[in-house]
């Protein structure tokens, strides 16, 4: 038992060392000899590190904002369409509806043909219902162009992950999710600070039209500057042959149809020590009795690159569901979607309750609101990524050089104490109404867990389900179902019960679903390696 993880029955332990996730590696960065995780391959057309990551999360930023943008100005869309502040609420919430849907056909498509087209013909749905947003004057089309907008979100939600899985080494990833995260909730949180002054002073369609813009203007850089990077990297193509070893497998993407055998265990004395013997073989080693020459610019940017998986795609489809089977991805379900859901939820609320008395806002002051969370995510994501490696590093070294996925969720502790004082806190001092920094405050403060838990979530279901990632984030992230169910109902909840009670009662449940976390944490190893037993369930969620 280490740190008070099970570990798997003694008849099972000889399978466990099979399981793909149970030797993601932590290298040293200052080891130049330690191998990468996964190990490059000879091919220049490898898109490991290639630099797209600043492209997608700027637009995964916008696509932040799309959604919460209107919240501080719930209040004069419906006066200016003549409908409910409920109706407006619940148009956002089929746009929830909308990436839940997305999402379903968006990673199959992107696990067999490739991320890129996915990715443009995202950019370009944004585009268009930014656009028809801005010119509609009644609330059919405005409804429909927020569904439009939905259904181009969702690739968002699933795929920017998977393209960190393509492009980073393992010690790396976590840094870089923080760094995705970071844009995604500044445009959560700043969208609504920047769209309340358009509102106010050049109405509603003003705000879809500068995310118009945006969304023009970022997908095209994204056809000239974000090639490819889903890569089928075939084992044994390494700089040599001994290199070519068992710590590339983990995330090493098998030739379709073909099974890859699963590799054995090493410690980071092994992979810091480098053999003797390996710089003659280095030396000696005759190149790759196959080579590619490297693309040109203008045929990376072919919009269709190949097919990526044997795999029918019904059969991608329908894996999500399946995946639920794992205790891992049931508890980053509920977690993630309680956490995310919840706060949603402030953006739905804030333009009723600050627009009443005691605190009389105006719709900018509303947006203003939002500095707190903003600054707070800031500088959560900030930590969040780096304080997630690190912890697992020290906790790898402590473990005798053996990393478990499991060491990411102790990061789940601080985004637990946050979460508990901000939904808690929040619904006390407006029930009490107090001076306007606690409400604030509190608001921060659920933003920065949120920040935290992230982190960790997507950090574990990386490395823990590495082979299974497209289909595992969007089993994470049909949340967008749950999100949608409590959002619709949540402002004619607010007005019936009233904060405190509302904000209790998702105070606890962000407690119970954090808590989840410690049998993860305890069983998580054990149930790793007995899943990895049932013959039906590894045949079919094999790509052949």
């Amino acid at each position: 038992m280490v740190f008070g993880m099970l570990e798997p029955p003694i008849n099972v332990v000889a399978l466990f060392w099979y399981i793909p996730t149970k030797i993601l590696l932590f290298c040293y960065f200052k080891s130049h000899c330690a191998r990468q995780v996964p190990q490059p391959s000879d091919s220049p057309n490898d898109p490991l590190n290639d630099f797209i990551l600043l492209n997608v999360s700027l637009l995964s930023a916008i696509v932040g904002a799309y959604g919460p943008m209107l919240g501080p100005g719930f209040v004069e869309i419906s006066e200016e369409l003549n409908v409910s502040v409920n109706e407006i609420s619940q148009a956002t919430s089929y746009l929830v509806l909308a990436i839940g849907i997305a999402l379903l056909f968006s990673n199959p498509l992107a696990k067999c043909y490739g991320k890129r087209p996915v990715y443009l013909v995202s950019g370009i749905l944004l585009f268009a219902s930014s656009i028809g947003a801005a010119l509609t004057h009644d609330y059919g089309s405005f409804l429909a162009c927020r569904l439009v907008g939905g259904l181009g979100m969702g690739p968002y939600e699933v795929l920017v992950q998977c393209t960190i899985g393509d492009m980073y080494f393992v010690h790396e990833r976590a840094s870089r999710i923080a760094f995705w995260n970071l844009f995604l909730v500044s445009g959560i949180s700043a969208g609504p600070i920047v769209s309340a002054y358009i509102i106010q002073y050049s109405g509603y369609r003003w705000a879809f039209g500068v995310c118009a813009i945006f969304y023009g203007v970022l997908t095209l850089a994204l056809f000239f500057l974000a090639p490819e990077t889903s890569y089928i990297r075939v084992a044994g193509t390494s700089h040599t042959s001994t290199e070519a070893s068992s710590i590339e497998q983990p995330d090493t993407k098998a030739v379709p149809g073909e099974d890859v055998v699963q590799p054995t265990s090493e410690t980071i004395d092994d992979i810091e020590k480098e053999p003797q013997g390996r710089k003659y073989e280095q030396q000696t080693s005759h190149p790759p009795l196959i080579t590619q020459r490297k693309d040109s610019y203008w045929r990376s940017l072919r919009v269709y690159t190949g097919r990526y998986s044997n795999a029918s795609v019904v059969k991608v489809i329908s894996r999500p569901f399946i995946l639920f089977l794992y205790p891992g991805i049931l508890w980053a379900f509920l977690t993630w979607g309680t956490t995310i859901t919840f706060t949603i939820a402030f953006s739905y609320v804030n333009g009723v309750i600050f627009n009443e008395p005691p605190y009389n806002f105006s719709t900018s002051q509303i947006g203003l609101i939002n500095i707190s969370p903003l600054v707070l995510s800031v500088v959560s994501e900030i930590i969040s990524g780096p304080l997630c490696d690190k912890i697992c590093l020290y906790l790898t070294k402590r473990n005798n050089g053996y990393y478990e996925p499991e060491f990411r969720l102790v990061l789940m502790a601080v985004g637990f104490v946050l979460g508990v004082a901000g939904f808690y806190g929040f619904g006390a001092t407006v029930h009490y109404k107090t001076h306007w920094t606690g409400p604030v405050i509190t608001y921060g403060l659920v933003n920065a867990s949120l920040a935290f838990c992230s982190t960790c979530v997507f950090g574990y279901i990386i490395d823990a389900y590495t082979a299974l990632g497209e289909e595992a984030f969007v089993a994470v992230n049909s949340r967008n179902f749950l999100s949608f169910g409590i959002l619709y109902v949540i402002n004619e909840w607010l007005d019936k019960e009233g904060t405190l009670k509302v904000f209790v009662v998702l105070g606890s449940l962000f407690i119970f679903t954090s808590l989840l976390t410690i049998p993860i944490w305890i069983f998580g190893k054990r149930c790793r390696a007995r899943i990895d037993k049932i013959v039906w369930l590894k045949n079919y969620m094999r790509d052949s």
